[in-house]
């Protein structure tokens, strides 16, 4: 006798099965079997990812914006991003325990055990034709890119690990980033201090307090090596992936991360050279001509993504109490830097 016929007999009703992982379920939902062999790509907060053969499927965020996510799933499949954003599989999400769920074809990814390999000049170009491209052609209504809306959500995921030299957590409904204490200064040491003052310099809109200053181009938002993929879907080109940030904005946001690992040591002066060479090339409009310096347009959205990234390697650091790594110190070294600046009360305008 079977355990949900027991049940009947003694009067307790059914007994459900067991709610399958998220991943597992995703599996099912792309393929259309019960029981699918799978392999987990990523499993966070803001998104589940499995593949199935050829097939990638994707649960975003509970809290995505359901319109915003279609209409940059349209985009994404437009004919003029073909090319350069990996177009999904179905023009539409669906839906799967409360969560979007989208369908894209499986790409190679880039090899992260052979950095000397990355294609920055690939990256660049990407960048460079997604930001040419006439907003007026595009399906609407056209969403604000999110990328300050990954730095807050850093900024609050550093408050919730805490840690002996944080500054006060925000309150419900208050800014990202908590007041100063006693006249602020940059801290001491390598801890969550001086990430909160770094923030501290940079302007609202950046910290995703305020809505961003009119204008812009369209941007991944989430610009890094892993949004790249290439294989037969690709059609054997670099293509963008990942379009939960993707919006209008200031193109320097998609710079921002090589620009602020090149500030910070982490990434080589030939690397950043041939990223930022290549872009202007293309005909790029976020860094200036060849011969200028860059760093008037891409200074704040720099500082924005080291204060990003460092709230997360310490907020990581915390949760799984465990020290920073070497590139991890790197960037909370560059905080420590950001914060003796004075605050960016504009900074610059979208181009």
């Amino acid at each position: 006798m079977n355990q949900e016929h027991a049940a009947r007999r003694l009067g307790k009703g059914a007994v459900p099965a067991p709610a399958a992982p998220l991943p597992a379920a995703l599996a099912a939902y792309a393929t259309g079997e019960p029981e699918p062999a799978y392999r987990l790509l990523a499993e966070r907060e803001d998104g589940t990812v499995v593949r199935c053969g050829q097939v990638v499927a994707k649960a975003h965020a509970a809290d995505s914006d359901p319109e915003e996510l279609a209409v940059r799933m349209r985009i994404a499949a437009d004919p003029a991003l073909a090319g350069v954003l990996l177009p999904p599989l179905r023009p539409g999400a669906g839906l799967l325990r409360g969560r979007p769920v989208s369908l894209w074809p499986y790409g190679d990814p880039v090899d992260a055990e052979r950095p000397e390999d990355a294609p920055w000049e690939a990256a660049a170009e990407l960048l460079a034709a997604l930001h040419r491209v006439p907003l007026a052609a595009l399906p609407g209504p056209l969403p604000a890119m999110r990328g300050p809306a990954k730095l807050a959500r850093a900024l609050r995921r550093l408050a919730r690990a805490g840690g002996p030299d944080r500054g006060p957590r925000p309150a419900a409904g208050s800014p990202a980033v908590p007041p100063a204490p006693g006249g602020g200064g940059g801290g001491s040491g390598l801890g969550p201090q001086v990430v909160w003052d770094a923030a501290r310099t940079l302007p609202a809109w950046a910290r995703g307090e305020v809505p961003a200053p009119g204008g812009g181009v369209l941007c991944h938002g989430d610009l890094h090596l892993g949004q790249l993929v290439r294989g037969s879907a690709a059609g054997g080109g670099w293509r963008l992936i990942d379009v939960d940030d993707l919006g209008v904005g200031a193109p320097a946001w998609d710079l921002a991360r090589p620009a602020a690992w090149y500030a910070a040591g982490v990434l080589g002066s030939g690397a950043w050279g041939r990223f930022l060479g290549a872009y202007r090339a293309a005909g790029g409009p976020a860094a200036g001509p060849a011969g200028c310096d860059p760093w008037p347009a891409l200074d704040a959205a720099a500082r924005a993504l080291t204060v990003q990234t460092a709230a997360l390697a310490l907020a990581k650091a915390a949760e799984n109490r465990r020290r920073l790594d070497d590139v991890e110190r790197l960037m909370v070294e560059s905080c420590a830097r950001i914060a003796t600046l004075p605050p960016d009360l504009e900074g610059p305008r979208p181009a």
